[in-house]
């Protein structure tokens, strides 16, 4: 095997690598605040208080705010994903199973990305709806969206849901979510092969990671974007090595995220039953 040969293996695959975990990785990265390439263990995310504006005399000193300053560290974490790939193997295959075990790492670190951020989430606990032995109804969707007007969270098109599947079917039960006369036809829900959907200057979007408990009480986040911070060190590299013993690459994907709670004010936690009728 000659060395453009092998050179040419790497960076195709480490460009597919890359292609599914923007594609397809991570739902909730671009969903929240991002820091790139953070240098150090940690990162520290700035978190101001709320101004008061206040009149003055005439030739009077302007009144300042005092605004309330504090800081979040988010601590990173280093995370691998790797597979041998048989050079023999490799020839009796062809371009589609290369990507399909591209897409197998960046899929295992974008779960893991979206894994940090919803432990993020799951961190607040102001806001909570409590399950009442029901499902994702439309008065717990109301009561987070009032929550959010008495807290002054901003409309400003970066409000986001994470709700599980069978929430998801819930929703597509209820008729201002998928009634055109209440939403238009360009919001529908079956209108998008991503399954996620525009509803009350929210973006709604099904996951299978949320957390549930013993008792089947799943909890789904109503959040506004600036109230969970991701920081990256290291966005994800893959690293291909020969070993000769092994007649095969070895391919590790890695790399360095950590996400945490910034305002618990910016999150709606929504408990909902999941038990069985």
């Amino acid at each position: 095997m000659s060395n453009s040969i092998d050179q040419a293996f790497i960076k195709q695959f480490e460009r597919e690598v890359h292609e599914a975990y923007q594609r397809q990785g991570s739902k909730l990265r671009n969903n929240v605040r991002t820091i790139n390439n953070v240098n150090g263990s940690s990162a520290v995310f700035q978190k101001v208080g709320t101004g008061v504006a206040s009149t003055k005399a005439t030739n009077g000193m302007v009144p300042v705010m005092n605004l309330d300053h504090t800081n979040v560290e988010v601590t990173l974490q280093d995370f691998y994903a790797g597979d041998w790939v048989d050079r023999l193997d490799e020839l009796k295959t062809n371009i589609d199973e290369r990507q399909v075990i591209a897409n197998a790492g960046a899929y295992a670190l974008g779960r893991k990305t979206d894994e940090m951020i919803i432990d993020g989430l799951a961190a607040a606990s102001t806001n909570t709806i409590t399950d009442a032995n029901t499902g994702l109804t439309k008065a717990k969707i109301l009561e987070a969206f009032e929550t959010f007007g008495t807290n002054d969270v901003p409309d400003d098109g970066q409000r986001f849901a994470i709700v599980g599947w069978k929430q998801w079917s819930e929703l597509l039960s209820l008729e201002e979510f998928v009634n055109a006369d209440y939403v238009g036809p360009d919001a529908l829900p079956y209108s998008t092969a991503t399954q996620a959907k525009m509803w009350l200057g929210t973006l709604w979007i099904p996951h299978s990671g949320l957390p549930i408990d013993g008792s089947d009480i799943r909890s789904c986040y109503y959040y506004h974007k600036t109230a969970v911070g991701h920081a990256v060190s290291s966005d994800i590299e893959t690293d291909i090595t020969w070993h000769g013993d092994r007649a095969a690459h070895f391919v590790n994907n890695m790399m360095s995220q950590g996400a945490g709670l910034i305002d618990e004010a910016g999150i709606v936690t929504i408990n909902c039953d999941e038990t069985p009728d």
